[in-house]
């Protein structure tokens, strides 16, 4: 079975490499007949732009983004010889995933043309130019494809990729604190004689469980002589004991009882969050050593300072099972916020892709990435202020396998 289920992985792999390897292909093939040269390495002009020549005639085109948003820029010549801007007519449409077009105007501005729109990222699109020059027109064609990539939806499902409408979600805002379980002072009851007197007999030992109404000890009465029993009032463990035959009660606490379904976690804020941290506050508490954890809300805040300048917040955990022992470390999630954001996406959809952070859209078998303006975020969604628009669909998971086919295609950043 194991080596069965390797064979599927390794086909399905290869799948994925063939489809990538035969995409590549079309676009080399495109771009070479459109430059009649050498696609992989476009010839480059003196201000680092694209070079694109039809006979006598040349341009020279950049994306210019030294402290401005990215822009078209194009010098032009004809026989060797530097063209006055105005002389040109041009227009470059841009055309991206989905068929959208940004179309693109120039007018003249020093000695090159400026184009009259951001080039927005990704900057992944098939280039259309159309230049006039002395009644003659000049065109080009050629893809500038980055981030992109195709998979096959059979191979995506193999591979587990899943998608998700961006749209609107609600992000919880948190803070991770530090604390302990401490006994619920309420579930503590210290057990002393009702009337002084000579202790008989004692059933109970210290770590012993006991249920409310069982006898602890018998003890008798300094001033009637009779013996009577002091029960517990409880239902717990016995956790201290001053009691055995032959003493005298002296007024003194006998017995601790407590019960542990309820503990409370003293966690301790700190005073950067103090503020942020109210009664009610929805929280969740695991183990420090690791285990499930548990949902509850802050039952209530000190108002003194401990030493360290923390204050504690407690919060009353149901521990009918037993999971939290007092005495134990623990760690917290405490949620100071919630905001509806109109635009979000799974944080586990995200990717590093050159110096952005991405999720990669998807439309039809093709995915590409859009460059991400992140906002508030917490485990689950991120809030999206730019680069995504709302009813793209995006990968949500397993979006690793696309950007390894991608970064195996080599697609390149062109300017």
């Amino acid at each position: 079975m194991k080596q069965l289920i390797q064979l599927i992985f390794i086909t399905l792999f290869g799948l994925l490499m063939l489809n990538g390897c035969s995409s590549s292909d079309d676009e080399t093939a495109l771009t070479a007949e459109s430059m009649h040269g050498d696609a992989q390495e476009p010839a480059k002009g003196p201000h680092g732009g694209r070079l694109l020549v039809d006979g006598d005639f040349t341009l020279e085109l950049a994306i210019f983004e030294t402290g401005i948003p990215p822009e078209f820029r194009v010098w032009s010549s004809y026989q060797g010889q530097s063209i006055e801007p105005a002389n040109i007519d041009l227009n470059i449409q841009l055309i991206r995933l989905g068929d959208r077009i940004d179309d693109i105007n120039f007018a003249p501005q020093a000695d090159f043309l400026r184009g009259d729109m951001v080039i927005y990222e990704p900057h992944s699109f098939e280039v259309v130019i159309n230049a006039a020059y002395r009644g003659r027109n000049h065109a080009w064609r050629y893809d500038n494809f980055e981030g992109r990539t195709t998979i096959d939806d059979e191979v995506a499902d193999a591979f587990g990729i899943k998608t998700e409408i961006a749209g609107t979600a609600v992000v919880e805002q948190k803070i991770s604190v530090y604390g302990r379980i401490i006994p619920n002072q309420e579930n503590i009851r210290e057990v002393s004689a009702r009337f002084d007197g000579s202790i008989r007999s004692v059933q109970f030992s210290v770590g012993d469980s006991v249920s409310k109404g069982q006898i602890l000890a018998s003890i008798e009465s300094n001033e009637s002589l009779n013996t009577y029993s002091l029960t517990a009032p409880i239902s717990g463990v016995i956790t201290q004991r001053n009691a055995n035959p032959g003493e005298q009660t002296d007024g003194r606490q006998l017995f601790t009882i407590m019960n542990r379904s309820s503990v409370w976690a003293s966690l301790a804020l700190f005073p950067g969050d103090r503020s942020r941290v109210k009664v009610g506050a929805p929280v969740s508490i695991a183990p420090a050593t690791g285990g499930a954890e548990m949902h509850a809300t802050i039952s209530r805040i000190n108002v003194v300072a401990d030493d360290d300048q923390s204050v504690k917040a407690l919060v009353v955990l149901d521990n009918a099972d037993e999971q939290f022992l007092p005495g134990t470390f623990v760690t917290a999630q405490i949620t100071i916020g919630e905001h509806a954001v109109p635009l979000a996406v799974k944080r586990s959809g995200l990717q590093p892709f050159r110096d952005f952070t991405v999720v990669y859209a998807k439309i039809g078998e093709q995915y590409e990435v859009r460059m991400l303006d992140l906002g508030r975020q917490n485990d689950d969604w991120v809030e999206i202020l730019g680069g995504l628009e709302a009813g793209t669909r995006y990968v949500s998971e397993n979006s690793y396998v696309i950007k390894a086919d991608i970064e195996k295609s080599g697609a390149s950043h062109d300017h």
